[in-house]
């Protein structure tokens, strides 16, 4: 099994807004997703993040890279962490890249490519749920893009761990009227009679 680079332990994200920093420019339709999403979304930080995921569409993954010039990407997956060499697409069958800090030896940032475009948001995971990107992407006082809750609780509703259900319970009292009616439809599409739809109402 291949493993590149630093350890699992040599994780040091960085924050949201360093991310929108390095990625300053890029004209690229990227967005923070996982955990920080819904802390970006609540305005606080309820927890601690041990990593950070940004979305991008697949296509725009070159353009990404080519702004993170001084860092180095690997393709995980299936246990394995390898060096994508110069110029290399991560495979088909592979959807996240970690961005490897050389002069600290640690771990930023972890690319996930998604299908879609800069018009449409596609659920990696079932592409039949999809929506016009503006409705599922918000942005922060300061800018930053992230995805609006109902598209995090539909990631997180596939494995319900601990902090996913934490997150479920800080952000789903605070979704829209529209949101929670989206997050119960892209349910029964992707996950049938999942919890969370009840609960929903």
């Amino acid at each position: 099994m291949t493993w590149d680079g630093p350890p699992l332990e040599a994780w040091d994200a960085w924050r949201p807004d360093e991310a929108a920093r390095e990625l300053a420019g890029v004209d690229v339709p990227w967005c923070v997703v996982g955990g920080w999403s819904i802390d970006l979304f609540l305005g606080r930080e309820t927890r601690a993040h041990a990593d950070l995921e940004i979305a991008i569409p697949r296509p725009d993954f070159a353009r990404v890279r080519a702004r993170l010039a001084g860092y180095a990407l690997h393709v995980v997956g299936d246990g394995e962490v390898r060096a994508l060499a110069p110029g290399e697409l991560p495979p088909d069958d592979r959807h996240q890249s970690w961005v490897l800090d050389p002069r600290a030896n640690a771990w930023r940032m972890d690319v996930m490519l998604e299908p879609g475009d800069a018009e449409t948001w596609v659920f990696r995971r079932d592409e039949r749920v999809r929506a016009p990107r503006r409705e599922m992407v918000a942005r922060t006082g300061a800018g930053v893009p992230f995805l609006a809750p109902h598209g995090a609780l539909l990631f997180k509703a596939k494995r319900q761990s601990e902090k996913d259900e934490a997150d479920f319970a800080a952000a789903a009292p605070l979704l829209s009227r529209a949101q929670r009616g989206w997050l119960v439809g892209a349910l029964a599409l992707a996950h049938p009679g999942h919890p969370w739809s009840a609960a929903l109402g």
